[in-house]
Parts: C-alpha cells; sequence; structure tokens
C-alpha cells in the first residue's frame, strides 16, 4: 500500500491577480482591482513569497465512499456538514449510497428518501455513483431510474474529464455491459485533448482474472495512452494500484460497515480531497473526525444506523512462525465450513506485526471470534496453508481467551 496523507484541510480561495508596491503609503494608490493582493512591500519582508496559490485552473472536489453493508449511527450524514466546512466545488461517490437487497418498492423509497435528505444539505453539487446494494435487482434499477436516470454518465470542469461507470448490472455483477463499453469509447474519443480523466465505478473490477468478461479491459483501453485516475469503493477497506502507469484507489468508507481497525488496515471513515492542479491532481484522505467546526463541536445529527446480528465474541490471539522465524505482515484467517453446502465462509482475520504476533477481528477491532470450529489460512507461509480447502490446520474457539501459537515448516 502507497503512503498517503491525512489532515485537516481549510481551503482558501483568493481570486484575482497579485499586486504589490513599495510605495510609503498604501492609501496614495491609485484604485484597482479589489481582488488584487494589496501589500506594502520593502528590501526585507516577513514572507516567503507573494505567489498566490491561485492558478485559475486549479479547483477542489471530494470523493465519498460507501455508507452501507451495515451503516453506522450518524458517520454519512455528519459527513455531508463536514464536507460543506471544507467547501470543494463538488462532490462525486463511488456507490452504496443505501443498504437495498430488496424488492419491496416501500423500502427502497424509504431508503432513498432517507439518503436524498442528507445529500441535500450538500452546499454544491453531489453526483451519484450506483453501487451493488443501489441496484442489486431489476426492481431496484427501475426505482434508480426513475429518480436519477442515468446509471452512467460523464461531464467535463476546466478541461478535465469526469467518468461515473455502473460496474453493477444485476444479475452480472461486477461487469461494464457491452453498450457501456462502447459509450465510453466514444466519450473518451470525443474529449481527447483534455487534461486528465478521472473515472468512477463502484466495484475494483480491475482485480478480476479476466477483464475482457467483465468489460474493464475495454474501459483501461479506450483510456490508454492519456493521463487519468480512479476511484472505487466496494471492499471497505484502502489500498492502492498502480496500473498502465495510472494511479487507482479503492476507497474505504464514510460511515459503511467497517471493522474499523485503523490506518495500518486501511479501515476507517474519510473522505478522499483532490485538488486538480495545473498538470496533475493532488489526493489526500481526510479522517472525518478530524474535520471540526470553530467550536469544535460535532456536527448534529440523527441518522441511525443499521442494527446488525452480531455473535457473542471471544478473544483470539497468537502467534506464526515458519521454521522458527517470525511471519510479519501475513493475514491469519478463520473461516467455518457448511458441510451441506461444501463451501467455506470466512469469519474472522488478523494481521501478523513484525514478531509474527496477532490479534483477530470479527466485527469490531481485535474483538476476536465466535465459538465454532474453524478451518485456519496463513498467507506468506507455505502454499498449503493460504487456502481453507488445503489448509491442514484447525482452530476450536471457546468461550474464553484463546491462543493460537503455530510453527508452520518451511
Amino acid at each position: 500500500m502507497k503512503q498517503f496523507a491525512f489532515g485537516l484541510v481549510t481551503a482558501g480561495l483568493i481570486a484575482g491577480a497579485l499586486a504589490y508596491s513599495r510605495s510609503d503609503s498604501l492609501e496614495a494608490r491609485a484604485p484597482g482591482d479589489p481582488n488584487e493582493l494589496k501589500i506594502e512591500s520593502g528590501d526585507k519582508n516577513p514572507w516567503t513569497s507573494l505567489k498566490l496559490n491561485n492558478d485559475p485552473d486549479q479547483f477542489t472536489f471530494a470523493v465519498v465512499s460507501d455508507r452501507t453493508g451495515g451503516h453506522r449511527d450518524k458517520v454519512f450524514s455528519q459527513a455531508v456538514q463536514r464536507i460543506n466546512m471544507l467547501q470543494p466545488q463538488f462532490v462525486m461517490s463511488v456507490g452504496d449510497l443505501i443498504e437495498g437487497y430488496t424488492t419491496k418498492e416501500e423500502t427502497i423509497k424509504a431508503q432513498w428518501d432517507e439518503f436524498d435528505g442528507y445529500v441535500k444539505k450538500f452546499e454544491m453539487p453531489f453526483f451519484y455513483t450506483p453501487g451493488n446494494h443501489d441496484v442489486t435487482n431489476k426492481t431496484m434499477v427501475t426505482k434508480w431510474g426513475e429518480r436519477y436516470g442515468k446509471r452512467y454518465f460523464s461531464f467535463t470542469y476546466k478541461n478535465v474529464l469526469f467518468l461515473s461507470l455502473c460496474s453493477e448490472n444485476p444479475p452480472d455483477m461486477g461487469t461494464i455491459d457491452k453498450e457501456q463499453q462502447e459509450w465510453v469509447a466514444k466519450t473518451v474519443a470525443a474529449h481527447k485533448d483534455v487534461r486528465w480523466t478521472f473515472v468512477f465505478l463502484h466495484t475494483p473490477i480491475w482485480t478480476a482474472k479476466d477483464l475482457t468478461k467483465n468489460g474493464f479491459g475495454a474501459v483501461e483501453k479506450a483510456l490508454m495512452g492519456r493521463k487519468y485516475t480512479v476511484f472505487a469503493g466496494h471492499v471497505h477497506r484502502y489500498q492502492t494500484f498502480e496500473r498502465n502507469g495510472a494511479e487507482y484507489y479503492q476507497l474505504a468508507t464514510t460511515g459503511g460497515g467497517s471493522r474499523l481497525r485503523g490506518v495500518e488496515y486501511g479501515e476507517f471513515d474519510h473522505v478522499a480531497w483532490i485538488t486538480m492542479k495545473k498538470d496533475k491532481p493532488l489526493i489526500t484522505n481526510i479522517m472525518l473526525d478530524g474535520i471540526l467546526p470553530a467550536n469544535l463541536k460535532t456536527p448534529e445529527s440523527t441518522e441511525k444506523g443499521v442494527d446488525r446480528k452480531m455473535k457473542p465474541t471471544f478473544p483470539v490471539s497468537g502467534r506464526i512462525t515458519v521454521g522458527g522465524d517470525p511471519v510479519s505482515g501475513a493475514v491469519v484467517a478463520l473461516h467455518t465450513y457448511d458441510a451441506e453446502k461444501k463451501t467455506y465462509a470466512r469469519v474472522a482475520e488478523g494481521r501478523t506485526d513484525d514478531l509474527g504476533r496477532f490479534q483477530v477481528t470479527t466485527y469490531a477491532k481485535f474483538d476476536g471470534a465466535p465459538a465454532d470450529d474453524y478451518t485456519v489460512t496463513v498467507t506468506k507461509a507455505p502454499a498449503i496453508y493460504a487456502a481453507p480447502a488445503t489448509s491442514t490446520l484447525k482452530l476450536k474457539i471457546h468461550e474464553t481467551p484463546n491462543t493460537l501459537n503455530l510453527d508452520l515448516p518451511k
């Protein structure tokens, strides 16, 4: 994972040209443009320069990520108020805006009414991108069309092209259909002289094995040879990728279900803040709880989260070594097995530190795992232990603190 910056951003735009004088009196100067910076300058001055960071080609926008999959109280609605404090030109999204996964029209309407009530409080435009929770089935696709029309679209601003794609086409989820592929190719070709292109979609389908089959290969082909950046969500875990000389961002959450283990795990609530400079974008991740008004009070909100069905969990910790040597950065995962369906389900996981130590998380940071029988997988170890179907590691979690120390053969 690349390094990325976090911070509290305070944006101030000073429009107009720069003017300064070494005259003895500012009042003696003839009236000029009121937007100019006017200051009395001497041979020595208490400033570094008077070249303002106000290039007319520069602008800022924010990107919000997943709100669903078990959204939490007050996070997204407060994010709207926090973003208003930062005053970007507009706000983009990467989908999963409502919980969805229903064919009940009254439920769909109620969820969209609630969500629209939040985003209408933005003091700048908000652009919708559909996620799998938003267009789960034909009924939800129809309701999207009735409310918002297109599921994919484009626009330009200051000679920058924005593409909002639909990666969810039920029943073929995680795909870009043929019609949309052709639309992307035509849209990109019609804007060959833009200085940058931004792409937004819900699922990071560039990680799939067959990009021809899921349609993303056609999107990348259309983008070939130009400067662009891609944003997605879906996984609820921050990760960066580099493909074709371009940067791809898989964002974390803006209130969606998350274990919230922190920056090290890519699990946090944030907005991506993009400053489009003259030649390239500057991308910053802003933690939501770091955006506060002058009085330091958390914004008011009545947004209710989703009640999640959670089993009691019990602490699980341990240490992984291979041939006696600690394994750093390995993912230790616990899987249950359904004998009837003959499938494994990943329930909990942990990550080893430099000494090979780990703590397991199921629902929230280091809460452990439910009491059950598990197959254990370990990455960065011999391949046999990487998949539940081949791993010989078994573990029974008891209703007490549990310890798992493994020294695996090389």
